[in-house]
């Protein structure tokens, strides 16, 4: 998704009280009620070998939206799982960026938030990014793994404006490419997928980092990947679209140049990514791959 970086005033609302319930970071997707309702058959990516990645059921007044991996260290999601919703494509760029008050305490609230307008962001910056680390770093931009124009109600689309969501992308890359394919996707669904469409978006990283303050704070991302899972399509669609389903996938660059879109068969995509992240043999996106059991 292309997204300018706004001024952070637009960005620095006062601080509620978080809500009382249960947190959103949670040991299983399963376990929240409706949270797996963002993955194809209740069943998330498998096969990833870190301890340390938190898993976040995006939620945002009182509701999940979608699912996040993250990694508390690296500061960036690791991906993110939500359902296609049709839509005409709007962005909106006038929400407020959000944190996750759930990384930083047991206590936090299971909603997302905006940020404090006060400079409390020492309380949790240590478990993820925070809106002054993309404040002088002109050549990249917050691309979103779940971007607003493939989401249709307002507080979906809200819900996509968290950092927990968002990488440092190449402005070029953001603008063209990334933001090319995330449209061309967003056509396809709508026109031929009949039923829920799976979507997860996700990074790969090679050590690249934004510094703030002498720090390393923000991996850079070095691949962007994404793949759909949608097993109720036109089957009468053109040849050229049919092949495409139930699943298909893509990954690109993050740089400059040589950052076209690459679109591939899933097995191909997940033999890509098994050269490129920590995950062992089993690596799988979709439960079986999206196929139905039937």
């Amino acid at each position: 998704m292309t997204h300018l970086l706004v001024p952070c005033a637009l960005a620095l609302w006062v601080l509620c009280c978080a809500p009382l319930g249960q947190a959103a970071v949670v040991e299983d997707f399963n376990h929240i009620e409706r949270c797996k309702d963002s993955l194809y058959m209740g069943t998330p990516p498998r096969g990833y070998l870190s301890t340390s990645m938190k898993k976040i059921c995006q939620r945002y007044e009182d509701k999940p939206r979608y699912v996040t991996l993250y990694d508390p260290r690296k500061h960036i999601p690791i991906y993110s799982a939500y359902t296609f919703k049709k839509s005409d494509g709007e962005k909106h760029v006038d929400f407020p960026w959000m944190f996750e008050p759930q990384l930083a305490s047991e206590k936090g609230g299971g909603n997302m938030e905006p940020f404090p307008q006060t400079h409390m962001h020492n309380n949790f910056e240590d478990t993820q990014a925070v809106l002054e680390d993309f404040s002088d770093v002109v050549q990249y931009e917050r691309g979103h793994l779940n971007p607003d124009e493939h989401q249709a109600d307002p507080l979906d689309k809200a819900a996509t404006y968290t950092l927990t969501n968002v990488v440092p992308q190449i402005r070029e890359f953001n603008t063209g490419p990334w933001s090319d394919h995330e449209d061309r996707v967003r056509k396809r669904l709508n026109n031929y997928c009949r039923g829920t469409a799976y979507v997860v978006t996700g990074t790969t990283t090679s050590g690249n980092m934004i510094r703030r303050d002498n720090m390393d704070r923000v991996a850079i991302p070095e691949y962007m990947w994404t793949t759909y899972c949608c097993t109720d399509f036109d089957h009468n669609a053109p040849y050229f679209v049919r092949y495409k389903f139930p699943v298909f996938g893509a990954y690109a660059l993050n740089d400059r140049v040589n950052n076209h879109v690459v679109e591939v068969p899933v097995k191909n995509l997940e033999k890509f990514l098994k050269g490129k992240m920590d995950v062992d043999k089993n690596f799988q996106i979709f439960y079986n791959d999206c196929v139905p059991d039937f």
